[in-house]
């Protein structure tokens, strides 16, 4: 893996042509002040030959790319240069006017992203650091439309299964539970909670005996690396 910032990229330093895999961070990435992820997108979007260079990793159909808390409002907020993304939410302030640090419960469903292929249906603890993680759509018809629309990759759920749509279970008020997203090849997942902060059993709160190392999680990076063959 390599770290690149978004200064080596807009001045010329580092070209995307040579990677196959994006990953967006969070974690105060730019800063984690309200509204970060968007102003993150937006030195992309009107930085010309950089938003050129992101358009066309996004193009690429040999390639993949994640988003991360504040990578996932990024990315989102990038949608008119992501393929099969025209119907994508944004990513706005909890409803509970709060940052929420906790473990949630998800269920991740059927979807076409790559980077969760044959998890569909595995029920996970997950962390959940962020201020400004609820999607939001222009109405109720639509947010109804996206979560049936298939590019819904992860939920947040009650114990028993249910959509969670009440707190703390669902952490920040999105409507149908709306915790990930996909767009329609599948190459591109973005993720509100933190998959990575939890791929390992040791970082969870708890475990249950004989476990072994590795959570559900790591099968999604597990699959980016198979994926890529």
């Amino acid at each position: 893996s390599h770290d690149v910032h978004m200064t080596d990229v807009l001045s010329g330093r580092v070209t995307l042509d040579g990677f196959r895999g994006l990953v967006g961070c969070g974690g105060f990435s730019y800063g984690d002040v309200l509204g970060a992820g968007e102003g993150w997108a937006k030195s992309i979007l009107y930085h010309a030959r950089t938003r050129e260079e992101f358009q066309r990793f996004l193009a690429r159909t040999d390639t993949f790319t994640l988003g991360v808390c504040n990578g996932c409002q990024m990315f989102a907020a990038l949608k008119e240069i992501v393929p099969g993304a025209a119907s994508w939410p944004r990513f706005g302030r909890n409803r509970g006017e709060q940052f929420e640090g906790r473990f949630s419960l998800v269920e991740i469903q059927r979807s076409p992203s790559i980077l969760l292929a044959g998890m569909d249906g595995s029920m996970l603890p997950i962390a959940v650091a962020h201020g400004e993680g609820r999607a939001e759509f222009a109405s109720e018809p639509e947010a109804r439309a996206f979560s049936e629309s298939g590019l819904v990759a992860v939920r947040y759920i009650e114990g028993n299964r249910r959509v969670a749509n009440t707190y703390p279970d669902n952490p920040n008020g999105s409507p149908f539970g709306i915790a990930a997203i996909t767009n329609d090849d599948g190459r591109v997942t973005l993720t509100m909670p933190h998959p990575e902060r939890s791929f390992r059993y040791a970082q969870n709160s708890w475990r249950p005996d004989g476990a072994g190392e590795y959570s559900g999680w790591f099968r999604m990076f597990a699959n980016a690396r198979r994926w890529i063959g």
